[in-house]
């Protein structure tokens, strides 16, 4: 079975529950964003288009201030950065379990992840492959070869991944696991820093996109449609996972626009984005005619918002990419 048929596969799966929970009255997306919105999205358009058979699904990314985008393909196992003008140069690869994975959670193909970046440019990279000697987290220095630093047990899937510059902890969302990990992003140990029926998987992937904000990890559960806000208590310690928002089954990474809790999120069960207002509701402002397809994460930089399709999903005319959309000025 080939990477994109072992993944359809199991995407579909998911994408069926989501279908039969989704609620019904959502207003449909435009080129224009929803009026709806307190942070107007517009002039939404595909800056570059990837390789579906080269395995160039993008599944995250870190945007830099002058607007080059940095991405994890998760067929080909690479990171490679997108230039504003579209030119894209691979930085790393890391290396493929010889079995291809077979023994992944769910998909039973290896899939790189979560990405996220330290302020000297070395980049940290979710892997589940597996098997125990590739799954966990990898460190790729500028201009060196991918180091896992952070190791985790084949059964586990880690997804979203952040780092805590300040204390120099990694924390790392596992979709099959239902745990947030905490691990120093030097090297060692993870703990299970986070657990619960909140985070866990129901169906295919639980715990899934992950952010640190306002002295809390945020985190989404595809299978449960939500997204929870766990406290860092005192000396690190996890508080108790709060509901924030609930009702969007296939809801990805997202990312804050600003200092409040109003966020846009990847609903990679119906090819939207939302914006969720801190009280819950909720409003279209991408879909599908504006190019996603099954976008998997979320990118703000400078007034503009970044969004990847991987495409997982698409049986034919695939189309993974990277779109990029102008923010108006929100509160």
């Amino acid at each position: 079975m080939s990477y994109r048929t072992a993944l359809r596969a199991a995407v579909a799966f998911v994408l069926s529950a989501a279908a039969l929970a989704a609620p019904v009255g959502v207003a449909s997306a435009s080129a224009t964003g929803s009026p709806a919105s307190n942070w107007p999205v517009s002039h939404p358009r595909v800056v570059k288009h990837f390789d579906a058979a080269a395995g160039q699904l993008p599944e995250n990314q870190v945007v830099d201030a002058d607007h080059s985008v940095t991405l994890v393909f998760a067929g080909s196992h690479q990171i490679a950065r997108v230039t504003a003008d579209g030119s894209t140069k691979v930085l790393a690869t890391l290396p493929a379990p010889a079995d291809g994975g077979i023994r992944t959670p769910t998909i039973g193909v290896a899939i790189a992840t979560g990405l996220a970046k330290d302020q000297d440019g070395t980049f940290y990279v979710g892997y589940a492959a597996g098997n125990d000697s590739r799954t966990g987290v990898w460190r790729i220095r500028p201009g060196g070869t991918p180091q896992r630093v952070v190791a985790l047990p084949a059964d586990s899937f880690p997804n979203g991944i952040a780092l805590d510059r300040a204390t120099g902890q990694l924390y790392i969302a596992d979709s099959s696991l239902g745990t947030v990990w905490r691990a120093p992003a030097a090297g060692g140990r993870p703990t299970a820093w986070a657990t619960g029926a909140a985070l866990a998987r129901t169906a295919s992937f639980g715990a899934n996109g992950l952010k640190l904000h306002n002295d809390a990890v945020w985190v989404s559960n595809l299978d449960a449609g939500t997204l929870l806000r766990i406290p860092i208590g005192p000396h690190g310690r996890a508080g108790t996972a709060q509901t924030r928002y609930t009702g969007t089954p296939g809801i990805d990474d997202f990312a804050f626009p600003g200092r409040g809790d109003s966020v846009f999120a990847a609903d990679f069960g119906s090819d939207r984005v939302l914006f969720i207002k801190p009280d819950g509701t909720r409003s279209v402002v991408l879909g599908a005619a504006d190019g996603l397809d099954d976008p998997t994460s979320i990118g703000i930089a400078d007034g503009t918002l970044y969004v990847t399709s991987a495409a997982y999903s698409t049986p034919a005319n695939p189309d993974p990419n990277l779109l990029r959309a102008d923010l108006g000025r929100g509160y």
